[in-house]
Parts: C-alpha cells; structure tokens; sequence
C-alpha cells in the first residue's frame, strides 16, 4: 500500500521545505500516506484522462472544488482488516462474508485514517433536517462558509431490530450505505435533496432459499457526510 519508489521522500522534503505543499496523488485504489500531517492538502485524482491537467487547474485555483467522495476506506496496512487477497490452488474464499470495506474496519473497532464517504471542500454544511416519506428521505442542509459550493448527502440504514416472527437474520453490517445525492448552494443558502431508499437496502442473501430476503423490523436513518460523520439520525419501521 505504499508509494512506489521514493515517493514517499519526496514528499517528505518538498514539504520540509514549504509546509504549504498540495500533494496531488494518482492512485487506483488507497495508499498510505505516512506525511499526510506534514502538507496542507492531499488531493486525490485517482487516475484522470487527457483532461485531467485542466480540471486539476481549476481544482487548485478555486475556480471549482473537489466534489468528490472517498468510496473506498483509507488508512495503513497494520490496521487494514482484509489483506488475504491471493488464491489458494486457483481458490480465493471470501470468508469475511459481507464485512468488506468499511464495514470490516467497523466490525474491527479500526479507526481509519480517511474513512469511507469522506471528501472536503471549499465550504462548511450543516445539516438541519431528515424527514421519512415512504422510502424517501428529504434532507435539508445550508451553505455556511463563503463561497458556493456542492454537497454529497449520504444516507445509512442501522439495524435496531427484526419484527416479530421474522425469524434468524445473518450477520449484518453494523450500518450500511443505503443511498446517496449530490446538492449545490450559495454562500448561506439552504437546499432540500431526497434520497430514494431502494427496497434491496433492507434485503439480505438467503443461502437456503438463493434469494434475497426482505428483513421486516426498525432502523435508525442516519444522515452524514460520511461513514464517520453521521449528522442527523430518524427511525424507520418497515
């Protein structure tokens, strides 16, 4: 998961000599990023086409902001709960089941150094209401900071508990992404989005059965800017 070559030292002496460095990385998949306290930004490109040099212009000028979220989780090696990836006699198990990604680092109790979700701006939010109408979720937020800017509302589903009857569930996520929207405002402005909770966000696998499984029972709708930036939470019986 490391830089290849020096990289990681070059880093380290650009900003040694100027602590306001923006370090632009390329990369397909997380790395660590053992002087991300040592520069003023880390902006993550992964892998841009032929216009990817204007865009990044535009990026570090202000002229627009990085809109984008992490949809993967960040953090070193050690604390990594999956590092298994290779076949075994032409066999790869995935014996972690559903608890990949962000949802292994929650089982784990693993704080990660960027979580899932997890992308800033060129402004600040603050989410002021959720409120449920079937299986929608409408969210209001409000632009505080100075500028204009574009918000990525997420939206996450906590098990609290099956119905009656319901029967054994497998093993769940501690919390699961259940959808997203993008939203834009000005400096000060409020703005409504809503999220559709599709029906699969409630489903488990059967193995029994081989097909999906409608959980009836209560979630907490949790609101955020992140996996680990949860804003508002509401209660949702299904």
């Amino acid at each position: 998961m490391r830089l290849p070559g020096r990289q990681d030292d070059l880093v380290r002496a650009v900003a040694a000599a100027n602590p306001n460095t923006v370090v632009v990385v390329n990369a397909g998949s997380p790395v660590e990023l053992p002087w991300r306290e040592d520069v003023a930004a880390v902006l993550l490109t992964w892998f841009p086409g032929q216009e990817g040099r204007a865009a990044l212009a535009d990026v570090l000028t202000g002229a627009h902001e990085p809109g984008g979220r992490l949809p993967t989780t960040w953090g070193s090696l050690a604390d990594v709960p999956v590092t298994e990836v290779a076949p075994t006699d032409g066999e790869l198990r995935y014996s972690e089941g559903v608890l990949i990604g962000y949802r292994a680092w929650e089982k784990a109790g693993r704080t990660p150094v960027f979580p899932f979700g997890h992308g800033l701006g060129y402004t600040d939010w603050t989410y002021e209401s959720a409120d449920i109408t079937g299986s929608a979720v409408t969210v209001r937020i409000r632009n505080t900071g100075e500028r204009p800017g574009r918000e990525v509302v997420q939206v996450y589903l906590a098990p609290t508990g099956t119905a009656p009857g319901a029967g054994p569930v497998p093993d769940r996520p501690v919390r699961w992404l259940a959808g997203f929207a993008g939203v834009e405002a000005g400096p000060g402005e409020s703005a409504e989005v809503t999220v559709e909770i599709p029906a699969r966000a409630f489903e488990v696998w059967d193995e029994a059965d081989h097909r999906w499984s409608f959980v009836k029972g209560s979630y907490e709708i949790q609101v955020g800017r992140s996996i680990a930036d949860r804003r508002i939470t509401a209660t949702i019986n299904v």
